[in-house]
């Protein structure tokens, strides 16, 4: 979490704004705002500021309902994490609806933006986009969900290596795609070289 805190108050410094997703990494700030929202939810966030947006989407005969909600007070949480040029918590609740069967999803956001649900929400879905675009190229040429360091900061060191890689590869110049331009790195060294130096 203080690494991510660190990148953070960057952004905040150079006067630009953040969208973060709240996972597990963050401890003790996600089970706040999770057990805030739970609360708030069930007296129909009337103690709190929010606006809510809805968003429904049919594709392929599955229909997708995102209901996004954005609560504008979040001095309590402030009070507690003092986290950098937070403004808003996001509340993203998916249903996806194929035949009879019902998946649902809720995810938490936090932000530096002063924004209405109906802003916020298509910038949160274009964060979740490439997110998961990133994350299939890294299964893919990485083997990303084959992975087994577990231990320490290691999963977040491996991590970043890996994203390193991934970053000087697609420079490599010629037109092989990832995954050849990968192993070509592997077995030439004059080519490894190249791409560090580029």
């Amino acid at each position: 979490m203080g690494c991510q805190r660190e990148i953070v108050q960057k952004i905040v410094d150079k006067k630009a704004d953040y969208v973060l997703a709240l996972k597990g990494a963050q401890g003790s700030l996600r089970e706040d705002v999770e057990i805030f929202v739970a609360e708030q939810k069930a007296k129909d966030f009337k103690d709190t500021k929010i606006s809510r947006d809805e968003t429904i989407d049919a594709d392929h005969g599955r229909i997708e309902t995102r209901t996004t909600t954005v609560i504008h007070d979040v001095a309590w949480l402030q009070g507690r994490h003092n986290w950098p040029g937070l403004k808003a918590v996001l509340v993203v609740e998916s249903t996806w609806e194929t035949g009879d069967k019902i998946e649902r999803e809720t995810r938490f956001d936090i932000t530096s933006l002063v924004l209405l649900a109906i802003l916020l929400g298509p910038i949160v879905r274009s964060h979740w986009a490439i997110e998961n675009s990133l994350h299939w190229v890294m299964d893919m040429i990485f083997r990303d969900d084959e992975c087994r360091v577990r231990t320490d900061h290691a999963p977040a060191n491996f991590t970043t290596v890996k994203h390193m890689a991934h970053n000087l590869i697609r420079k490599a110049p010629g037109k092989d795609s990832l995954r050849p331009s990968r192993k070509v790195a592997a077995w030439d060294d004059d080519f490894l070289a190249s791409l560090v130096a580029a």
